[in-house]
């Protein structure tokens, strides 16, 4: 890896790694790439790492890290992700998964779905067929746990965040915020236009892998009816 970076500390105990400051592909592929190293070459001390859209975030104990106060915790982190990014490690580079995400639109499933259409001056249907033609990237999971920060969106399907958010919106609802698509894996107030819901659950906390999807995941959206929603509700998909 000999992609331009940048390094700083976080606090006492925490160090971040940024590769740019644009969400595109070629960063993501930078952020998958290093903490898939991370997770192969962990060092004594280190908590955990939290990947973001362009950045990587290492957190570690100082007191182990810095040999007792013997040295400085920082610099030996810092020093030791140096050495990670020097090398183009292709073999460790993240697999991407394709998974399809069945979505019923509209209706009490999408009640904002005429409201996104009506934006674009588009109807119901090219909406949806818009929605589903596209691959969308798993850029990051956060927000809330299992919620899968999404790329690929078409411009011509966007529709800007609506004025009073609501108190609760149901969990597996398809939403479109601005030029992005997202799906809410729990129920929480959110202020997103709805179009759709999926009978997937995203995130199960009893799971060996809570979450169904994962950072560097592309997924597609496959419209389905009514009935094929509810009888696919609740299943447990492994992927």
């Amino acid at each position: 890896m000999h992609d331009t970076y940048t390094i700083y500390p976080l606090g006492d105990s925490g160090l971040v790694v940024s590769f740019g400051d644009e969400i595109q592909l070629s960063v993501h592929e930078q952020v998958q790439k290093l903490t898939k190293l991370l997770e192969a070459e962990p060092f004594e001390g280190m908590i955990e790492y939290v990947p973001a859209f362009t950045t990587v975030t290492i957190y570690y104990h100082p007191w182990i890290v810095g040999d007792k106060g013997k040295h400085d915790p920082y610099q030996v982190v810092k020093e030791r992700v140096e050495s990670l990014l020097k090398h183009d490690r292709k073999e460790v580079v993240a697999e991407s998964r394709l998974i399809d995400i069945p979505v019923c639109y509209g209706g009490e499933y999408g009640p904002d779905l005429i409201e996104v259409a009506k934006h674009n001056s588009l109807t119901e249907q090219e909406v949806i067929h818009i929605h589903t033609s596209k691959e969308y990237l798993v850029y990051m999971i956060g927000f809330a746990p299992g919620f899968p920060y999404l790329g690929g969106m078409s411009e011509k399907i966007a529709a800007p965040r609506k004025e009073t958010p609501r108190s609760a919106i149901p969990k597996g609802s398809v939403g479109i915020a601005g030029k992005q698509t997202g799906i809410y894996p729990i129920e929480t107030p959110g202020g997103w236009q709805l179009i759709g819901r999926t009978p997937l659950a995203l995130f199960t906390p009893n799971a060996a892998s809570p979450s169904l999807l994962r950072a560097g995941d592309r997924i597609r959206f496959v419209e389905i009816t009514q009935e094929e929603y509810e009888a696919r509700k609740e299943k447990v998909y492994e992927y």
